[in-house]
């Protein structure tokens, strides 16, 4: 099982001719990902050429669902174009975008969120490395060969640390991670994927990977709380952040104690879950959690990550 994304799902690229898209479009193309087009109107009826895949060029998101019945859309459009290309996909009936772009504008996220939820699609992101169900479909940057198909949910701000821990914890695998990104406003929150591998009957523990600033951990301890039944560990990055400094995602700002590192440790430990002080240790949670005989990371798993 998994969430969001199975081997079923039919992607559709929006940019996949730029630069960006069309790395991208190759490795998940490589990962098992069923990219039935791209879209691009300055180059509709084109093709092009990947490996052992030719993948069609469509004028419109819409024109893309009615010829290949695609589902999913992967959003690597500039900035300034990231909003249009959401409503678009989301008036086209599509139900998950996900939105790798970063630079978006705050207001432009806010409006293309709630449009998207109006239309009743989900957006990951923006300003997100995307999803991955290991085995069998990967919508976004995220490195496919890094881990295996398993049983830990991952929810996760931070590219970087969902990265690690899907390297530290490979050995026992995942049955889906969701970079939901960093910024300030995003369509998919710790709440929503808590809910989702809650109800996933192969997912056994989450995995939830926060960073200072805003209140989103805290909010996810009050669900965990109500509404989890299933074991769930923590990291959070920014232990050492100076107080009132912003500190890499847009959405990463402590004032006085809210939004802190520490606050948030205390919110979700004080509901069960168990937090790491590294990425390290945070996966020898899970492996304890798990009753992994040793209770380590894998042998040959990344160092310690500096507390970020």
């Amino acid at each position: 099982m998994a969430i969001y994304l199975t081997k079923e799902s039919k992607v559709l690229v929006q940019g996949m001719t730029g630069a960006e898209g069309m790395k991208h479009t190759r490795r998940m193309l490589a990962a098992g990902t069923d990219v039935v087009g791209g879209v691009n109107p300055r180059k509709a009826g084109r093709t092009v050429d990947f490996d052992n895949r030719t993948v069609p060029v469509f004028g419109s998101v819409r024109e893309g669902i009615e010829r290949t019945g695609a589902d999913v859309t992967v959003v690597f459009v500039p900035p300034a174009f990231a909003e249009a290309a959401v409503v678009e996909a989301a008036d086209a009936g599509v139900g998950l975008a996900v939105v790798i772009t970063e630079g978006i504008p705050v207001h432009d996220s806010v409006a293309l969120t709630a449009h998207a939820r109006a239309k009743g699609t989900r957006v990951i992101g923006p300003n997100c490395p995307g999803l991955i169900t290991p085995g069998q479909s990967n919508a976004g940057i995220i490195p496919p060969d890094i881990t295996k198909p398993g049983r830990i949910g991952l929810v996760s701000k931070s590219g970087t640390l969902t990265y690690q821990l899907m390297y530290e914890l490979r050995d026992i695998g995942f049955s889906t991670c969701v970079g939901i990104g960093g910024d300030p406003v995003v369509g998919t929150s710790h709440i929503d994927c808590l809910a989702a591998f809650e109800d996933d009957p192969d997912t056994e523990l989450i995995v939830l990977i926060g960073e200072i600033g805003g209140d989103a951990e805290e909010r996810a301890a009050a669900h965990i709380r109500a509404h989890v039944t299933k074991p769930v560990v923590a990291y959070i990055a920014g232990f050492t952040a100076p107080e009132g400094r912003t500190m890499g995602h847009a959405g990463a700002i402590v004032s006085g104690s809210s939004g802190t590192a520490r606050a948030k440790k205390e919110a979700l430990e004080s509901v069960g879950v168990r937090v790491g002080s590294t990425p390290t240790e945070t996966a020898r949670h899970v492996l304890q959690a798990l009753d992994v005989p040793g209770g380590a990371a894998p042998d040959g798993a990344a160092r310690d990550g500096a507390r970020a």
